[in-house]
């Protein structure tokens, strides 16, 4: 499902940075992967390749067999629109937007109409028990409704690949286990291709398979039976 092929991406400004080096990853279909490492050992790097959201300085990064670094921006964005959800240590929630409309504009993108889109986003604000809080602002919320309000949006077109950067790192140690048991809840059940950035190592223990990076090299991939 996800493919990176002898992958470096280098930031060239007073001196060049190189914040990947020559990585060679295969994710394959429905597995979920911890990415950890210290502080500029690349990992965010490698999670914005995957999702397209940068592009590799050298090497190929493919998925489902597509590679991205050919593709012309409104092609790589149909990529990110169809195969690719995103969740981020932040929320990114529209603030002046209620919980029904932060999900729903991924939906709005693509034209779905009203009765679909409410539809879904009922579906989806439900699976992460949220179907009381529609209405309800981002700061309505606690920390931990803003997560799962993100993670609504991230699955809003039950995409094949969940991106997950620090989804933990911004809530307390209850509120964050229990989102990551909601991330595992909803790997199990829709069967996702899951790749998760952490600092911490709880988390990454809590996952099949973890990925350590160091100055920008895969220094180990092990199962570790999770």
């Amino acid at each position: 499902m996800i493919a990176l092929r002898g992958v470096s991406k280098t930031f060239d400004g007073r001196r060049t940075v190189t914040a990947l080096d020559n990585v060679t990853l295969e994710i394959p279909k429905g597995d979920m992967a911890a990415i950890i490492g210290p502080s500029g050992s690349g990992k965010s790097t490698l999670l914005n390749l995957v999702g397209g959201l940068d592009r590799a300085t050298s090497g190929e990064v493919a998925i489902d067999g597509q590679a991205l670094g050919g593709l012309a921006d409104d092609a790589l964005t149909r990529v990110r629109r169809d195969k690719i959800g995103f969740i981020f240590q932040f929320f990114n929630l529209l603030p002046t937007l209620t919980c029904f409309e932060n999900v729903a504009i991924p939906l709005h993108l693509r034209g779905w109409g009203r009765g679909r889109i409410e539809e879904r986003v009922r579906e989806l604000l439900g699976l992460v028990g949220l179907e009381k809080r529609l209405e309800h602002l981002p700061e309505e919320l606690s920390g931990g409704e803003r997560q799962r309000v993100a993670i609504a949006r991230a699955l809003s077109v039950y995409p094949p690949i969940l991106l997950a950067d620090e989804p933990t790192g911004n809530l307390d140690t209850h509120t964050g286990a229990d989102i990551l048991a909601l991330i595992h809840d909803l790997h199990d059940r829709l069967g996702a291709t899951v790749l998760m950035v952490t600092h911490d190592r709880t988390v990454a223990a809590s996952c099949p398979r973890t990925i350590l990076l160091r100055d920008g090299r895969v220094e180990s991939d092990e199962r570790t039976g999770a």
